[in-house]
């Protein structure tokens, strides 16, 4: 029991458990998933959802098919919950000098590989009782959930700051390239021009990409045709296949550093002043700075 909550018309207690019970239902968008992870059975997670639910005379999810959705009620009280959770574990890390509780980064598919793995295990070092909550999804899902307060930090890689309502700290330039199979014509070349890349088959990953819309941008800009031999979903996708075929491929250095050391793939001669992007940390202005938090931030900026 972390706490409850007396509702004086109903005569309920409300156990601030069932909100965490509600936040990972939400999350999972089942009712089975949310209670394997959070050791519960069904029944018991039912339960808490019908007593919230009862608590406050709305339905919190509803069903289409298979599909388990919140309601408008639903998502109203996962914004006003995660502030409620967040309030008590900063009390916890206030009153009883405790770095537990739970930090939430959203990122995209190549920082949660490439770049997190080493910063999560040394976050994790420093404070054992820790949960961390890793979420990768496109640049606009994740921002957008760091100003609702879904997640207490996004990590990113862009040009510019993406929305006037969170925080931007910019940490460091990180190197875009284009890879090639070692033995493409282009890794012949001493300096790759952009006009040279007009022959070339590219490798794409999905058009919300912000670096492919601005090589994409860059590419249109010169009047530079682009052929498109593959779309696909995510970096190492890419990568592979660059590895596997006669096509090229625009990913940051971090995403191919070891099979460029391996002589696997080959990086381009190639560079332009329009097709440069920053690594950026993302936080709500209003965002309590917990322990672990400041340490990540720290560990980001440090490399």
């Amino acid at each position: 029991m972390i706490g409850n909550i007396n509702n004086f018309d109903s005569g309920e207690y409300m156990d601030l458990t069932y909100f965490q019970t509600f936040r990972k239902v939400a999350e999972c968008r089942s009712f089975t998933r949310a209670g394997e992870e959070l050791g519960y059975a069904q029944s018991s997670v039912t339960a808490q959802i019908q007593k919230l639910e009862k608590l406050y005379g709305v339905k919190l999810f509803e069903r289409y098919g298979r599909q388990l959705r919140l309601t408008p009620p639903g998502e109203s009280l996962l914004k006003i919950s995660g502030r409620m959770l967040e309030l008590y574990e900063e009390s916890q890390e206030t009153i009883a000098g405790q770095a537990g509780g739970t930090l939430s980064i959203g990122t995209i598919d190549s920082l949660g590989s490439y770049f997190l793995p080493s910063v999560l295990q040394y976050i994790r070092r420093q404070f054992p009782e820790l949960t961390i909550r890793l979420q990768t999804d496109r640049e606009s899902v994740i921002v957008n959930k760091v100003k609702e307060g879904e997640l207490d930090i996004g990590l990113l890689l862009d040009s510019k700051t993406v929305d006037p309502f969170v925080q931007c700290v910019a940490v460091k330039e990180e190197p875009l390239i284009v890879i090639a199979h070692p033995g493409h014509p282009l890794t012949l070349m001493d300096k790759v021009e952009i006009g040279e890349l007009g022959e070339a088959e590219w490798i794409m990953p999905e058009d919300s990409c912000n670096y492919r819309i601005m090589l994409e941008k860059v590419l249109k800009e010169n009047q530079i045709p682009c052929r498109i031999g593959f779309e696909l979903g995510n970096p190492e996708a890419v990568k592979r296949c660059v590895m596997s075929g006669t096509g090229i491929a625009l990913l940051p250095r971090i995403v191919a550093d070891q099979e460029i050391s391996r002589g696997e793939l080959a990086a381009l001669p190639f560079t332009h002043p329009g097709i440069r992007l920053n690594l950026q940390m993302f936080i709500h202005p209003r965002k309590w700075m917990s322990k672990p938090l400041l340490a990540f931030i720290e560990k980001v900026k440090s490399g």
